[in-house]
């Protein structure tokens, strides 16, 4: 009952809007003073959490989002992917998804891909006759990418709670994204020539969509050249980042030139403050999964699994409709901090490959940003647009369900996102 009563007190603090770090911090405090009179071992437990090398890849990577993101390289992807496939009827649609999914490996974060994309994007496709909800949902889905295809932020703090690989996660993850990628797009042909509303795009000519090609080139290099020395084994994943970073410079830079001195210290500032956030959650993450350890909940998960003879398929059911009900309350880095501690003794003793659990949780993670009452990516529109959320929720329910459909391949084909970390080595 204690235990039932201090998740339900770390819940409620969340659902107040009180930061991640502080209701994780409070929780783990409360629970070191009840069950052990003192809390003279938080601050072991935070060294021992930073002091991780993994954690160099964060500020990297924000770094890389938000130095591609200043260069403002999305206006030459989407009109690379415009130019491509917009004279297609329906083919806006793709053109927008082909960004997002683009975009994804640039930002890491389903959020600015929504966010970035969508300002873009939204416009256009209503002046060619979309109907706004369709147009809604296919930016609201498209943004959710964000969180499956590499260099994604959520599967780095997957990575680091877990103690799993970095790269191994990065490579699993990146056919499961196209294979989301290519089925959002699919539908969104289909639900664009089903209405009969939206206008063809006129063919731009060949020349034109070479030098399209060739002005977004460097931002669609990057992808291969950061999960290329992944898989080769030419850097690992923390080097890889260190590669992004410098590379996203060097474009800046020398290619767009459009980033100043002034640019720069706001791209280092605004890193420094994701970085500093992340760092307070994950210590906080920390203190959380030392305080549930003492009050032995992941050991008596272990039983109630061993008494209810659950297997595999039990257990896995169990836990992802869990995180689907708490995805539609909590944010997506809350639900990983939270139940990763939790469930991980049991996923190794029922033999549950963390590399493959940590594909299907990002796909379950990609649900809760955009099904209510608090899908990030619903409130992201709504900010860009001013639209009705009732209107944006209608627009967004069918990925919903292609998402679910999305899960289920993955839990029936699990060799989708194994396949590439094992043929890369990760794992012998």
């Amino acid at each position: 009952m204690t235990i039932l009563l201090i998740l339900a007190a770390l819940i409620v603090l969340l659902l107040t809007g009180m930061p991640i770090f502080a209701a994780l911090g409070l929780s783990s405090l409360a629970v070191l003073y009840l069950f052990e009179g003192k809390t003279d071992s938080m601050a072991d437990t935070v060294f021992a959490s930073l002091n991780n090398p993994l954690l160099a890849t964060i500020p990297m990577f924000a770094f890389m989002a938000h130095i591609m993101i200043k260069a403002k390289v999305v206006d030459d992807l989407y009109d690379m992917a415009n130019k491509l496939v917009g004279h297609v009827k329906g083919g806006l649609g793709f053109a927008t998804i082909l960004s997002c999914t683009i975009f994804s490996t640039i930002s890491g974060s389903s959020v600015a891909t929504a966010l970035t994309i969508g300002s873009t994007a939204i416009p256009q496709m209503q002046r060619f006759g979309y109907r706004s909800r369709d147009t809604y949902g296919i930016i609201a889905a498209g943004g959710t990418l964000g969180i499956l295809i590499p260099p994604s932020g959520p599967m780095i703090l997957y990575a680091i709670v877990t103690d799993a690989s970095i790269g191994a996660l990065f490579l699993a993850g990146l056919i499961p994204g196209l294979l989301m990628a290519v089925i959002f797009a699919v539908f969104s042909w289909y639900q664009a020539n089903a209405h009969g509303e939206t206008e063809k795009q006129n063919w731009p000519g060949a020349r034109a969509v070479i030098r399209a090609f060739a002005n977004s080139f460097w931002a669609v290099a990057m992808p291969p050249v950061i999960l290329g020395g992944i898989y080769f084994g030419i850097f690992t994943a923390a080097e890889a980042a260190a590669v992004g970073a410098v590379y996203a410079l060097a474009v800046a830079l020398l290619v767009y030139r459009n980033v100043s001195l002034l640019d720069l210290w706001d791209c280092t500032w605004q890193t420094m403050r994701t970085t500093a956030m992340l760092f307070m959650i994950i210590a906080a993450a920390a203190l959380f999964g030392h305080a549930i350890t003492i009050i032995r909940l992941p050991a008596e998960i272990m039983e109630a699994v061993t008494a209810l003879g659950l297997s595999q398929t039990g257990f896995m059911l169990v836990v992802m409709i869990a995180i689907f009900i708490l995805g539609m309350f909590l944010e997506t880095i809350a639900i990983i901090l939270i139940t990763t501690p939790i469930i991980l003794p049991a996923m190794h003793a029922l033999g549950i490959n963390p590399i493959w659990y940590g594909v299907m949780l990002m796909i379950n993670l990609e649900l809760a940003l955009i099904t209510p009452p608090v899908g990030m990516n619903l409130f992201i529109l709504k900010g860009i647009t001013g639209a009705p959320l009732s209107e944006i929720m209608r627009g967004a329910f069918p990925y919903v369900l292609l998402l679910i459909v999305g899960l289920i391949i993955m839990w029936v084909f699990p060799q989708l996102s194994l396949w590439l970390p094992t043929t890369a080595g990760f794992g012998r």
